[in-house]
């Protein structure tokens, strides 16, 4: 792709995607119209979606970001449920649309059906993330979501890799099948292991922000080519990396936490605009490279059997994943809450397909190794683009209604508070302890103003003003604002760690952590340009 026709694509999807934010409807739906729309006006330069750039250099930032902004704790509780969606249901879709699309597409050969079925087994990550944030689910929904769309993709491919391995004639019984599903998973996981310490240790030691913030572009992408590099799974080497970090990101300092919020919500915006435009503006492509191989009602008629079929075998999977467990389990039952039908229904109605199917599909090769065109490769391309583009917009338009007309509970606002405003208390409490033993050590001596300043820090420092002076301490060296800086510092400090405590104990959970957290690098920040007298 040419450099104008990308600027254009960043530029207008944009611009749509800040035009929807003022509208209700969710932005991914109004980005993909209007890729529709766009493909067929004159003068607008065709874009076909490359794979070679999709999976290595979209998806691993987009998964980054969503990984680092969820829960590990709470993926944890509630690894049951991600695990059977990202794993046992791909699986299950894989093999039971596959068996369909044989069934009700006759041109269609068994290992060419396996690699439909595998290219649009998975939920999209950006879709499920962007939706959910969206529509502010019920916590533990979310959380399952967001799990199963984090690990997915990596089960997709795989199956994908087998099914067109067999559809190439290569010999792949259902063993060497499996060995490289394990290969590729425990690969990807030990790999994302391997980094995820060393990167975190580097990333604390570097004193510069703007390095660490750079060292945060590089780790998604860097996590991704070694994994792949070594036959494992890229995807999930950039989800464990990216959990670890963002269940450690309190240790890095302030000013590189928020400078990282910044730069990375402008890049998961710019890139999830981009990435839903680019599926509207497939539709020239995939109705070029169908031709006139198959009649219009022939080709609509299997597009709405596929789209009817893959939403029915979610549900057929999502409700026994749901309930069964509980039947067999008296520990599930006791541990667990109850689940709902309407939650496993908003679950099963959640399954949007998105831009890694349409990536997965294009990287399906033209021709076999005898020279011979790969069976149906257009129509599978085809079939590809109407179920993402059907999910997305009959499913996306219909989840908010639903949302409300089955009324789940949200989250309670009044209980946060009230556990937020607890929590506070004690971080201030820990706070005001540590002032006092540092205010106790002449080495620490400040002028009065300045250390009833600080004290104010911990009462929202309300109608604070002091004078600073620029005298030095004779024990330390220090002048007062280097003291007011580092005091500030430690008993912010002494905050945080109280806000991590409570958060490991299950007391807080990870968004509420990030907005005290968000708090108190603001004040820090704050304290740093006020003794500097900005």
């Amino acid at each position: 792709m040419h450099v104008m026709p990308l600027l254009l694509l960043i530029a207008g999807s944009a611009a749509v995607a800040g035009a929807a934010r003022r509208t209700r409807v969710p932005a991914p739906l109004v980005l993909l119209a209007v890729g529709l729309l766009v493909s067929y006006l004159p003068g607008v330069p065709e874009y076909e979606l490359d794979p070679d750039v999709v999976l290595p250099l979209v998806l691993p930032p987009l998964l980054y970001t969503a990984a680092t902004d969820s829960s590990y704790l709470d993926l944890r509780a509630q690894k049951r449920p991600v695990a059977l969606l990202s794993v046992g249901y791909v699986l299950f879709s894989t093999l039971v649309v596959g068996l369909m699309v044989h069934t009700f597409v006759p041109g269609l050969s068994a290992a060419a059906a396996l690699v439909l079925a595998a290219v649009i087994a998975p939920p999209d990550a950006v879709a499920a993330t962007a939706i959910a944030r969206r529509l502010r689910l019920p916590a533990r929904v979310t959380t399952i979501l967001q799990g199963e769309s984090l690990v997915n993709d990596a089960t997709a491919i795989t199956a994908y890799k087998v099914a067109l391995a067999a559809a190439l004639g290569e010999s792949v019984g259902w063993l060497g099948g499996s060995l490289e599903f394990l290969v590729a998973s425990v690969g990807g996981v030990g790999v994302g292991l391997a980094l995820m310490v060393p990167l975190h240790w580097l990333r604390t030691r570097l004193n510069d922000p703007l390095l660490q913030n750079t060292l945060s572009l590089v780790i998604p992408f860097f996590a991704y080519a070694l994994a792949e590099q070594v036959h494992a799974s890229g995807v999930l080497a950039v989800v464990v990396v990216a959990l670890y970090l963002g269940h450690h990101a309190w240790q890095v300092d302030f000013a590189t936490r928020l400078q990282e919020g910044a730069v990375w919500r402008m890049v998961a915006f710019v890139l999830e605009s981009a990435v839903f435009a680019l599926i509207g503006l497939q539709l020239p492509v995939v109705v070029r490279d169908l031709g006139d191989d198959y009649g219009a009602g022939e080709v609509l008629w299997y597009a709405v059997a596929l789209f009817v079929t893959v939403v029915v075998v979610r549900f057929v999977w999502v409700y026994p994943a749901t309930f069964v467990p509980r039947l067999l389990s008296r520990r599930i039952r006791e541990r667990e809450a109850n689940p709902t039908w309407k939650g496993s229904f908003i679950i099963s109605w959640a399954g949007m397909r998105g831009v890694v199917s349409l990536a997965i599909a294009f990287s399906i090769p033209a021709t076999l190794s005898d020279g011979k065109e790969f069976p149906g490769r257009n129509l599978i391309l085809f079939l590809t683009f109407t179920t993402v583009i059907g999910t997305l917009v009959v499913q996306g338009l219909t989840l908010p209604p639903l949302i409300r007309a089955f009324r789940l509970p949200g989250r309670d606002v009044q209980a946060e508070t009230l556990v937020e405003a607890n929590a506070q208390a004690q971080a201030s409490s820990a706070a005001e302890e540590r002032l006092e033993e540092l205010m106790a050590d002449e080495r620490n001596a400040l002028p009065q103003p300045l250390a009833d300043r600080l004290r104010r820090v911990m009462e929202r420092r309300r109608n604070a003003v002091w004078e600073r002076l620029g005298t030095r301490n004779p024990l330390t060296g220090e002048n007062t604002d280097d003291t007011y800086r580092r005091l500030a510092s430690e008993v912010i400090a002494a905050e945080r760690d109280v806000f991590v405590r409570l958060r490991d104990a299950r007391y807080i959970d990870d968004e509420m952590l990030r907005t005290l957290l968000m708090r108190l690098d603001l004040e820090e920040a704050a304290a740093f340009r006020e003794a500097e007298g900005e």
